[in-house]
């Protein structure tokens, strides 16, 4: 499991010409860090000086804190389902019985690797709304961490994007293909504007 390695043994296996982990995997640890990193913001957002936003404050951390745990178990996730479509496509099709069992099975492995890159889409706006709400109160030394946290969700939006986009294409039935993409089409959208957003707040901030 991704959540069980070490960074070095995480990064060789993604270096090494395996197909997993992959692009799917790293989007969800951007988001995982993301997530991190709201947290460690608010976990410097404590103490007399901002005990007015006290509740504020521990409601983020808690959910910030669950995001990470989520973010890492759809790295596993991510890793798994795209297992699944490259063991279907190694069934055997030798006869119209097997080829049809194979297709079936591509199919289904596909809309379901489909799936994970969509919850982290979703799991990424989820860090973007916290840091959004943290900004307002965080702790000015920390605040440069609310950008990064942003970034780090954007990129996860961005990549689990076109984790989708390879999956939907790959579908052959046409309608279960635009059934997916009327589910997903434009998800990431509002992640990366308000992304932009709360980055470009932030760095106003710092430069006044």
């Amino acid at each position: 499991m991704i959540s069980s390695e070490t960074i070095n043994a995480y990064l060789a296996r993604l270096a090494s010409r395996e197909p997993t982990p992959g692009g799917g995997a790293a989007a969800a640890l951007h988001a995982a860090q993301g997530a991190a990193l709201v947290a460690m913001v608010a976990r410097y957002t404590t103490g007399l000086k901002y005990e007015q936003h006290g509740e504020l404050v521990q409601r983020i951390i808690s959910a910030a804190d669950g995001l990470v745990v989520e973010a890492l178990r759809l790295a596993d996730a991510d890793q798994h389902a795209f297992q699944g479509v490259i063991d279907s496509y190694k069934l055997p099709s030798v006869t119209d019985e097997l080829k049809a069992a194979r297709t079936a099975s591509i199919h289904v492995a596909l809309i379901l690797a489909a799936q994970t890159p969509t919850q982290l889409i979703r799991l990424a706006g989820a860090v973007v709304d916290l840091a959004t709400e943290l900004f307002e109160v965080a702790n000015a030394n920390v605040i440069s961490d609310v950008a990064a946290a942003a970034d780090a969700a954007r990129a996860a939006a961005s990549t689990a994007r076109v984790n989708i986009d390879i999956n939907v294409v790959a579908i052959k039935d046409a309608a279960a293909r635009s059934r997916l993409a009327d589910q997903t089409d434009g998800l990431e959208e509002k992640v990366i504007l308000a992304a932009d957003s709360l980055v470009g707040r932030v760095r106003g901030r710092i430069l006044g």
